[in-house]
């Protein structure tokens, strides 16, 4: 068997990690129980892993602290080191529920190059392919998309009088400003090809020059796009804490030119065929996130520095879900 040594070797990993303080709470989640005391999963054994950035690891402690009060005995391996740490684990046996994205399963894992607009029909082709391919059951989409989008300050937005990608390509070139980072400027689904969808030309004096386009690091977009300073717009994540708390406006992308990104429970067919109260329960995370509020549960931790096993406890509190 391949689980012992796998498990063991992602367990050292994130404790590893941990003392690095790379992960603050891998492992760890509050004790609470469902309202009335229901216990739909006594007796279940589960493991959920996660992926290490803010989001996936909340996702992770919602769902752990979620399905330990419903009664299941939970192993918490939040936070693998990249998608393909969980991703393997979950593959191997190793792990049961995992939060993945849409895209991420269309384009990483079985190198489609289609885009997909409708969020409900990416979702359902990747179902297709992963069960028949893995077994595994990709659970109805939440509603949160954390895609690639081009934001603005909303002072900036107010002032050229755009909300769409459209109307910031009839912007004069002078306006058309842009901060990126070096892999979304470098991919094939990334900003040259957003450019040519939009029909601005690239290099050119009437469309994008070299000189309007400044590359840097992804976490420093936020706050050069927050100052309009070197550019007007700024490559960010949808439901990254800094789009709230910077008071940037998110354009829309009206061509759609991005693949959605949907937050979405996988969980492996042996696991929720044994336990089927798991479509339920994960039903009640999924339909209850939104861009809006992952933006806020993503600040509480990257802006305010709150733990994430402490703003999932929180959350689902505050939802009435736990007590």
């Amino acid at each position: 068997m391949r689980r012992v040594r796998f498990g063991t070797a992602l367990i050292a990993t994130l404790a590893l990690l941990t003392g690095c303080g790379l992960v603050s709470s891998s492992g760890t989640f509050h004790d609470a129980r469902l309202p009335g005391g229901a216990r739909p999963l006594e007796g279940a054994s589960l493991v959920v892993t996660s992926k290490s950035f803010t989001e996936g690891v909340l996702l992770g402690k919602i769902t752990a602290t979620y399905l330990a009060a419903a009664g299941a005995s939970v192993t918490d391996l939040t936070g693998a080191p990249g998608s393909a740490s969980s991703r393997q684990a979950q593959l191997n046996g190793d792990a049961d529920v995992l939060w993945e994205y849409t895209g991420t399963g269309w384009v990483n894992y079985h190198n489609e190059t289609e885009t997909i607009a409708d969020p409900r029909e990416l979702w359902q082709r990747v179902h297709d392919i992963e069960k028949a391919d893995y077994d595994l059951e990709w659970l109805p989409p939440a509603n949160f998309n954390d895609t690639y989008a081009f934001a603005a300050a909303t002072p900036t937005a107010e002032r050229l009088g755009v909300r769409t990608l459209t109307e910031a390509a009839a912007l004069p070139v002078a306006e058309r400003t842009f901060c990126v980072d070096d892999e979304f400027f470098s991919r094939s689904d990334g900003f040259l090809p957003m450019l040519e969808k939009y029909g601005i030309p690239y290099n050119t004096p009437d469309g994008v020059p070299t000189a309007n386009v400044t590359r840097m690091d992804a976490g420093v977009v936020y706050t050069a796009t927050a100052n309009s300073e070197p550019c007007n717009f700024g490559m960010v994540y949808t439901t990254d804490g800094r789009v709230k708390n910077l008071d940037l406006t998110v354009l829309e992308d009206d061509r759609k030119f991005f693949l959605p990104y949907s937050g979405t429970a996988v969980v492996r067919g042996v696991v929720i065929d044994e336990h089927p109260e798991l479509r339920e329960l994960l039903g009640t995370i999924s339909e209850r996130l939104t861009d809006d509020l992952m933006q806020e549960l993503n600040g509480r931790v990257d802006i305010d520095g709150e733990d994430p096993a402490d703003v999932a406890y929180d959350w689902l509190r505050g939802e009435n879900l736990i007590e």
